[in-house]
């Protein structure tokens, strides 16, 4: 049976975690082992981050509805609420987006809200 030597794959492989790790700084550049840690590392925060990335823009579509709502008169919480029992189903990245391009199409869904909404608060939901 052929000798088998190792040399070209594991150079091979060498290389491409030094490339992966080709902007990081200090040893973590230069060295295999420390770069093979933090490339490891920074595979596991990418996957989780792709992950937060969207609690993220949620979060940011409901400070902008709030905003603009708050400029409408109306607080998020009851917009949303009178969105829900007039059976407008928006969802938040499409409302933050009218809030911010489209004032007067958002403040027509302010409208729509308000009347959806009972005048007391504690009054119990009837759908419209």
């Amino acid at each position: 049976m052929a000798r088998v030597k190792r040399a070209v794959n594991a150079h091979k492989k060498r290389r491409v975690i030094l490339e992966r790790a080709s902007g990081y700084r200090g040893q973590r550049s230069r060295l295999y082992r420390k770069a093979k840690e933090q490339v490891t590392h920074s595979l596991v925060y990418n996957y989780n981050d792709r992950k937060k990335r969207k609690g993220d823009f949620r979060q940011l579509w409901i400070q902008r509805i709030n905003a603009a709502a708050r400029a409408n008169g109306i607080t998020y919480n009851r917009f949303v609420q009178g969105l829900k029992i007039a059976n407008v189903e928006i969802d938040r990245k499409m409302l933050a987006e009218l809030a911010v391009n489209d004032p007067g199409a958002f403040a027509t869904l302010v409208e729509v809200a308000q009347k959806a909404l009972p005048e007391d608060v504690n009054a119990p939901r009837v759908a419209a």
